[in-house]
């Protein structure tokens, strides 16, 4: 089974993009059943159930979830493609907070596993950077990292290419490895089209992470993940 785990370099760099991106080229490759996972999505709408009328069963659905449903092959409970939909778009350890709600490694991981079970490919996405807070309470400090490191997945991270983006690339690639973790390979997203010295910028990157540039894209706000070119890790 092959699995996935896609980080950014910030929030707001193209993760979801990167995600149903390499969902799509997953399938491209052979892959029958591929599903998307957003474990922790903070920033959600409640759609209501059958009918649409008030009252009756609904969910929280957030815009990166629906879109990794839409480029999946493989369709399954809420529950576990996205266990925590919280409702405040802000640091999902806050919007838990809010919500009352606890983030629990344990039961990511038990969702990822149900996920395992039925798919050929599973592409997790993280919330925010590699190192956003998932939890700060009683019972631990918890982020993004301490979920990639638990389920032990090769990470593809996405750089979102802008001004600060080397400093951000080279930090969070620290990060990862210094878990123990694999960098399958990076995303260059342009998403400042008025960058300066985009072209060596974006050499300095080849020179220094350590992991193959997977695609690069230009600022195109219209793009649809399935028309993207992305070589698989």
């Amino acid at each position: 089974m092959t699995a996935y785990f896609v980080t950014g370099t910030d929030t707001g760099v193209g993760k979801t993009r990167t995600s149903c991106a390499l969902i799509h080229a997953l399938r491209r490759a052979g892959h029958a059943r591929v599903v998307g996972m957003k474990p922790v999505a903070a920033g959600c709408e409640w759609v209501e159930g059958q009918g649409g009328q008030s009252g009756l069963s609904g969910h929280w659905l957030n815009e990166d979830v629906a879109a990794l449903r839409a480029a999946s092959s493989l369709q399954v409970p809420p529950a576990f493609d996205n266990p925590y939909a919280l409702p405040d778009a802000v640091s999902p350890h806050i919007a838990a907070r809010n919500d009352e709600a606890v983030i629990d490694l344990g039961h990511l991981e038990a969702s990822f596993h149900a996920l395992q079970a039925h798919a050929d490919a599973v592409v997790v996405e993280g919330a925010g950077g590699f190192i956003v807070p998932l939890h700060d309470g009683p019972e631990g400090f918890v982020t993004s990292a301490d979920l990639a490191a638990r389920l032990r997945l090769p990470v593809v991270l996405t750089v979102g290419l802008r001004l600060g983006c080397l400093n951000h690339a080279l930090l969070t690639q620290e990060a990862i490895l210094s878990r123990g973790l694999t960098l399958a390979g990076w995303v260059a997203n342009v998403i400042d089209p008025h960058m300066p010295e985009q072209a060596a910028n974006l050499a300095t990157l080849q020179n220094h992470l350590q992991a193959p540039m997977l695609a690069h894209w230009p600022f195109d706000a219209e793009a649809q993940a399935d028309q993207l070119p992305l070589q698989l890790p």
